[in-house]
């Protein structure tokens, strides 16, 4: 396949980041891609219907064709046209994350010549991917210092395994898309923590805030919450809030069967501990949600924990459509801190 990019899907992290992350570069850059052995380091490898969605939701806003793109298929030809500013629709149909199918095409749509709007139905609260939350208090304030201005509406809540939630995205884009310094943390955080419950008794919130207010010492002003009726179906998450002047970090927790409220805050609080103790700018999953965006600018650098498996694939997929983008990556004395560049020749 002469003038392809060939992709396996087997390298690095072996799950569904190299199929989006290859989908969005795809559609940015116009260059077609093959990607054989999908999610083959998954237990189920092959297309599942959130990967399936994005394919679909790729060839729908660039115009384009996509060889493969059936539930389960382990590989893929997906061919970019134009792409198409607009209002869509898309549903995973499942719990699958609608979060996930969003960051594929937000790429894209930020680069294009008019405004979009993006609606998608699917899981927004889930363990397997960034939450409704993470996106509108975390990432996408960084994606607006680069210039791309993005406003998210959670229109209803979608917890794992009912699904059935929606999020719209109104995008706003930018000609071109500047760069990003973070390397030094912002000053002491402040801490806010929100519980929500859809369909499950108040106690369960109560005891969740209150172990993460003794553990920060919080007043009862910065705990929240939240009720709502508004899901599918049942569903739990614990949210600590580290506010600094440079960035809100947002560390989430899901309830489960069998996992009592005190366990569910007590892995939030472990995230939030491990990210206040490196003193950096950035925790671990950015990182890996920077990458693409600050590739596709001015790059930038930014302070971490140590780089996820997540991060390392997204760097090889991104060099292989960006042949002038490098990645300056330094441990820090202690090889838990990080500090990351992202350089583009031109």
């Amino acid at each position: 396949m002469t003038g392809i990019i060939q992709l396996d899907g087997a390298t690095g992290e072996g799950g569904g980041q190299i199929l989006r992350t290859a989908l969005s570069l795809s559609m940015v850059t116009g260059q077609p891609f093959h990607l054989e052995n999908i999610r083959a380091g998954r237990q189920k490898p092959g297309l599942l219907r959130q990967h399936l969605t994005a394919v679909l939701a790729a060839t729908e806003v660039s115009d384009g064709t996509a060889e493969g793109a059936i539930l389960g298929s382990k590989a893929v030809t997906f061919t970019p046209g134009t792409v198409r500013s607009g209002v869509y629709k898309f549903a995973v149909g499942t719990a699958g994350s609608a979060t996930l199918v969003l960051q594929t095409l937000l790429p894209a749509l930020m680069a294009g010549t008019e405004r979009s709007e993006v609606t998608i139905e699917g899981g927004t609260h889930n363990e397997a991917a960034p939450p409704f939350d993470f996106l509108q208090k975390t990432f996408l304030p960084c994606v607006k210092r680069l210039g791309p201005q993005i406003e998210l509406r959670l229109n209803r809540y979608g917890f794992y395994p009912a699904g059935g939630g929606s999020i719209t995205a109104n995008i706003m884009p930018a000609a071109k898309f500047g760069g990003l310094q973070m390397e030094q943390p912002g000053d002491s955080a402040r801490i806010r923590a929100r519980a929500v419950l859809a369909n499950l008794p108040r106690h369960i919130a109560a005891r969740e805030l209150a172990l993460v207010a003794r553990r920060f010492a919080l007043e009862p002003d910065a705990l929240e919450i939240v009720e709502t009726k508004n899901s599918t179906g049942p569903g739990n998450v614990v949210m600590i809030e580290a506010h600094t002047d440079g960035i809100v970090g947002v560390f989430t927790a899901f309830g489960r069967i069998g996992v009592s409220a005190e366990e569910v805050a007590e892995d939030a609080i472990r995230q939030t501990q491990i990210f206040l103790k490196a003193g950096v700018a950035v925790d671990e999953h950015l990182a890996d949600q920077l990458l693409l965006p600050l590739a596709l600018g001015r790059g930038g650098s930014f302070s971490t924990t140590k780089l996820s498996k997540h991060s390392l694939t997204n760097m090889m997929v991104i060099k292989a459509f960006l042949d002038d983008a490098q990645f300056d990556v330094e441990a820090g004395g202690d090889d838990e801190t990080w500090r990351v560049g992202v350089l583009r020749r031109h």
